[in-house]
């Protein structure tokens, strides 16, 4: 764990950093971002002693970093910058091995090692190896500094805007890179972005920064739902949650008043009810509005006593999504059932809302049409 206690940074008498108070936890990957300087780097900078603060502490693990020798602690860490910081007269496999060869550790494993991280950013030992930086494209060389910062095994990585002077293409599939390898390995990451896509694309929780505060330190959907304040709600866009389907709940689109019944009712009181409502189906609840059955306009009509209560003929194996659910998550299963229509439960199994098809594609159109305008 990571811990920032009342960090100050003061230089040539105007205080840069504010009272920074956060805690990351371990595994976690923590995104810094906000405008050009606001602090987010050198916040970054001081986890690994790269700048002193003035006043405050930051703890690692329970210990005091001012306490730890700055080499040792230095090299514990994984560090990857804009510039990828790779050696032009060392070879990728020498500039990987740097570290671990200065703590003379085994040669064999260390070679290991090397071709295990290679392959683990998406590189074939054998082709790259012995090639120069200079040999590399801009996303290969920077492939290759993170493997180099993966090289001692540590448990925090440092990473300081490391994609932002790649093409998109290359930037995106780096961004695949670091979720995948911290989705298997679950490292400490700090990651310093200017890009609220790719902080809102990697991070577990993200850190705005404003004029050397923190203004939120939350997780990314936290942050598009309940933004601070109105610095926040305009630096990550007001409608910025919409388009990115996969953090829309099921309550956020879903019909919050379907029409229902008891299951009580007698199937002619049913078909007055979908009359009067211009619905082909009713949501049959308990009392407490516990959801439990369904009833369709084709289940009535197979019935011949129309005095039988919604009980008797009613499904009781009804498909729910629950009402915090990813929209993409109920469109696969309305998908894969082949249904129009699900009711959404909330996690007491109380009737909520109902979601239909036809209002999903809706939304996920809407997004697709309106990434193309921006386009």
């Amino acid at each position: 764990m990571i811990e920032f206690k009342n960090i100050n940074k003061v230089i040539n008498g105007k205080t840069i950093l504010h009272d920074i108070n956060i805690k990351i936890e371990k595994g976690e990957l923590v995104t810094f971002i906000g405008p050009s300087g606001c602090g987010k780097t050198t916040t970054l900078k001081m986890i690994n002693k790269l700048i002193e603060f003035t006043s405050g502490d930051i703890l690692i693990d329970g210990n005091r970093i001012q306490e730890e020798d700055t080499i040792k602690l230095r090299r514990s860490m994984g560090y990857v910058i804009q510039q990828t910081g790779l050696l032009p007269h060392l070879t990728v496999k020498e500039n990987i091995e740097l570290i671990p060869s200065i703590e003379k550790l085994s040669k064999e494993k260390v070679d290991e090692k090397t071709k295990e991280l290679l392959e683990l950013v998406d590189m074939k030992p054998e082709d790259y190896l012995d090639k120069y930086p200079s040999e590399l494209s801009g996303g290969q060389q920077q492939r290759v500094g993170i493997a180099r910062a993966f090289a001692m095994d540590p448990e925090i990585i440092l990473m300081d805007e490391p994609f932002s002077a790649l093409d998109p293409v290359t930037r995106n599939q780096l961004q695949d890179e670091v979720f995948n390898i911290q989705q298997n390995i679950k490292k400490t990451i700090v990651f310093v972005t200017h890009d609220m896509d790719e902080a809102l694309k990697l991070a577990d929780k993200i850190c705005i920064m404003e004029s050397g505060r923190v203004v939120q330190f939350d997780t990314p959907e936290n942050i598009l739902r309940n933004p601070a304040n109105d610095f926040v709600k305009n630096f990550i866009g007001a409608n910025r949650i919409w388009s990115q389907p996969e953090l829309i709940k099921v309550e956020d689109i879903m019909i919050e008043n379907p029409i229902k019944s008891s299951a009580e009712r007698t199937v002619i009181q049913a078909i007055e009810i979908m009359k009067y409502n211009h619905v082909d189906s009713l949501l049959v609840v308990n009392k407490d509005n516990t959801l439990s059955g369904i009833i369709t306009l084709k289940e009535i009509r197979s019935s011949m006593d129309k005095n039988k209560k919604l009980k008797d003929i009613m499904e009781t194996e009804v498909i729910t999504v629950n009402c915090e659910e990813s929209i993409l998550n109920v469109l696969e299963t309305i998908e894969k059932e082949s249904i129009g229509y699900v009711p959404a439960v909330d996690n007491d199994s109380k009737l909520v809302g109902l979601v239909t098809k036809s209002s999903l594609l809706s939304v996920l159109s809407d997004q697709l049409m309106n990434k193309e305008v921006e386009a």
